[in-house]
């Protein structure tokens, strides 16, 4: 649905679904044109934002409706990852959309590419990374999905494992469920740690561990983590 944000009178209404899934909507311009991308557990979809006009559809049916991570673009393509059906590469034009490439992954745990559970991954040129299924930090190729390189340097092994990567400038952030707050390269080749500082603790039981699964804050020359607990506010300008 499409609301005035002045008066909150509605303007357009599209698409019918039993479930409505977790991944929020965004806008991009893919063949000179701005496009609403919508993923929802029956099919991706992209809409005039203007008119709530259907553009283009693909059918693809997730289990569960754990659509979570944020479709990412990169040039004319559109990067979207499952946990169990795993990734889909696609190439998107104006009026349609098709697939480059996806995964092949035997089920959730026995994965080739990258099945996150709800941690956006980060797309590149040349390389994806991003936290799969069971934990594993991955660097995939971003023109065939291959997957070059895997750690757990940075996470844990265990199902649901989960870290937030977050580009700054030529380094990345990675606040991890444990509380942790790592600086590291990620690479076309591997990973690559510079520092850890433990943040916070993690106070929410999951799968018989205790872990933090709210995305982190940078503002201030800070950053701001929370568990069910605190919240609390790091330095970083030093």
């Amino acid at each position: 649905m499409c609301f005035d944000k002045l008066t909150g009178k509605e303007i357009w209404r599209a698409l019918n679904g039993a479930d409505a899934g977790y991944c929020p909507p965004v806008i991009y311009e893919f063949g000179g044109r701005r496009q609403l991308i919508i993923w929802h557990p029956a099919a991706i979809a992209s809409l005039d934002p203007e008119t709530g006009k259907v553009l283009w559809e693909i059918p693809w049916a997730i289990k569960a409706g754990l659509c979570i991570p944020m479709p990412r673009k990169i040039d004319d393509r559109l990067f979207l990852t499952s946990f169990y059906e795993g990734p889909r590469m696609l190439q998107v034009g104006a009026d349609g959309a098709e697939i480059l490439w996806k995964g092949n992954g035997v089920n959730e745990e026995k994965t080739d590419k990258l099945h996150s559970i709800m941690s956006t991954p980060v797309v590149t040129e040349t390389s994806i990374f991003g936290v799969c299924s069971y934990g594993q930090l991955r660097g995939l190729k971003t023109s065939t999905g291959e997957r070059v390189w895997e750690t757990l340097d940075a996470t844990g092994r265990g199902r649901w494992w989960n870290a937030f990567i977050i580009p700054q400038g030529n380094r990345y952030f990675l606040h991890n469920e444990q509380g942790d707050l790592i600086i590291a390269n990620l690479t076309d080749t591997g990973y690559e740690e510079i520092s850890r500082a433990k943040l916070i603790e993690p106070t929410r039981p999951v799968q018989r561990r205790m872990t933090i699964w709210s995305h982190p804050a940078f503002a201030m020359k800070s950053v701001f983590a929370r568990n069910d607990k605190e919240l609390i506010r790091v330095d970083l300008s030093k």
